[in-house]
């Protein structure tokens, strides 16, 4: 007889997360250096960054379709050897196609973390959904701060101002996420799994398909592309966006993070009262705001940007997957991982793009022919290190001017899920009052 213990499965699933958000919070601390390193440009950068992106959807769709099938505890021991191979491949990675392949290993853990343990909280759970699921969630942000704290805590510790910093160090900072690696892993392999909250309902695999096709589902699909986009492409981003404008450009996605975590911590009243679509609308119009001023706003000021975009991305993940839960529960694991696969497809063509965008206003800003990878490993205070520099304090803006289009969309989208919720709703209850 099973024994399912929901405390210490929920624990596992926060710690698997963890393992999720340390790969983004110590990559982006790190992206950098590895540029210099293996001579990469922005654009190479990008591709390697938006691999995760990719190995994400393609597991969290995958795990959707089979996590039903074969059970949530194997898709989570395979998620624990695609991280150990990944975190391997990038402490001994020597070059672009290392990076690519251990950059892909790690997206696909990513992918099979969120494939299992969406569901798995929606189970356990199934009378509080998208509260726990913004507890359960805020281990993403929290490992961020966690990761880009090592990073900044060991480059000040070791690197003693060397620029580059010894690429050793980065090698450091990437195996210590073999530490919490090993923890889930065993931990997931001693517990009993309960069956998901579709097979439990007894909702049957063709009504699933059904619910699918929802106008509302493909609504909030769509949605998700902006929403991943605003949160995590801004953050991946981080150091390459803000180098010229802070010494500490990592601590601004530190301060970032650490605001989703409070606000997904606190979650619980806000949700209740405003409901998922209303958190969503007042995130979109806190989002727009956060990027406009970390755009026009200088100095220590920029920290003040980033609590604001803080606040407004803490709920965006979480919110659109409770939302699909609370909304349209027969859609399953399916539904809950499809919206989070959407998301990350989003980003990843996304940071392609911006990649080569970013690069071209690079060009533009340097003399003409001028080659990037011999202007970004100039000397420090040498004439071409400066004219970079300059280069880097024009394009950042640029991203970000081009990126705030999205959370402009999303306000206007999530005005019409609000009205279109408020009259769902209005109509549901005149229903029960005629039934009477």
């Amino acid at each position: 007889m099973q024994t399912i213990n929901r405390s210490q499965l929920f624990r596992a699933s926060c710690l698997s997360l963890l393992v999720t958000s340390l790969s983004f919070g110590i990559r982006a601390g790190i992206l950098n250096d590895q540029g210099v390193r293996f001579h990469l440009n922005a654009s190479q950068l990008g591709t390697i960054a938006a691999t995760a992106f990719w190995g994400f959807p393609l597991a969290i769709i995958i795990g959707g379709f089979i996590v039903d099938i074969i059970g949530m505890k194997k898709l989570l021991v395979s998620a624990f050897v695609f991280h150990l191979i990944g975190i391997l491949l990038t402490i001994f990675a020597n070059g672009y196609w290392t990076l690519f392949l251990s950059t892909l290993m790690i997206g696909i853990a990513n992918g099979t973390v969120e494939a299992s343990c969406n569901p798995l909280v929606a189970s356990l759970y199934t009378d509080n959904k998208t509260t726990k699921l913004n507890h359960f969630h805020l281990w993403f942000p929290a490992g961020i701060v966690i990761g880009t704290l090592i990073v900044f805590g060991l480059d000040t510790a070791l690197a003693h101002g060397v620029s580059p910093k010894p690429y050793w160090i980065s090698q450091v900072e990437i195996a210590l996420m073999l530490i919490p690696t090993l923890a889930y892993g065993f931990l997931f392999s001693k517990l009993d799994f309960p069956v998901t909250e579709r097979v439990s309902a007894g909702v049957s695999t063709e009504d699933m398909y059904k619910a699918l096709i929802n106008p509302l589902f493909l609504f909030m699909i769509i949605c998700m592309f902006g929403t991943a986009i605003t949160e995590l492409f801004t953050n991946q981003w981080t150091d390459v966006l803000f180098k010229t404008v802070t010494d500490n450009a990592i601590l601004i996605l530190t301060f970032v993070a650490s605001v989703q975590v409070l606000g997904r911590a606190f979650a619980s009243p806000i949700v209740h009262r405003l409901a998922p679509q209303g958190v969503l609308l007042i995130s979109a119009i806190l989002s727009a705001l956060g990027i406009y001023l970390m755009v026009h706003l200088h100095g220590d000021a920029i920290y003040l940007a980033a609590v604001v975009f803080g606040l407004g991305v803490a709920f965006f993940w979480p919110c659109m997957i409770g939302f699909v839960a609370e909304n349209l529960p027969r859609t399953g694991a399916v539904g809950l991982n499809l919206m989070g696969g959407a998301g990350m497809f989003g980003v990843s063509i996304y940071m392609i793009f911006m990649g080569g965008y970013y690069d071209n206003i690079m060009a533009s800003k340097l003399p003409q022919g001028a080659s990037l990878d011999a202007y970004r490993s100039a000397p420090a205070g040498s004439e071409m290190a400066k004219a970079f520099d300059a280069a880097r304090s024009a394009a950042g803006p640029e991203v970000l001017n081009t990126t705030l289009i999205i959370p402009f969309a999303l306000i206007v989208a999530f005005i019409g899920l609000v009205i279109y919720m408020r009259s769902r709703k209005k109509t549901a209850s005149l229903g029960a009052i005629s039934a009477h």
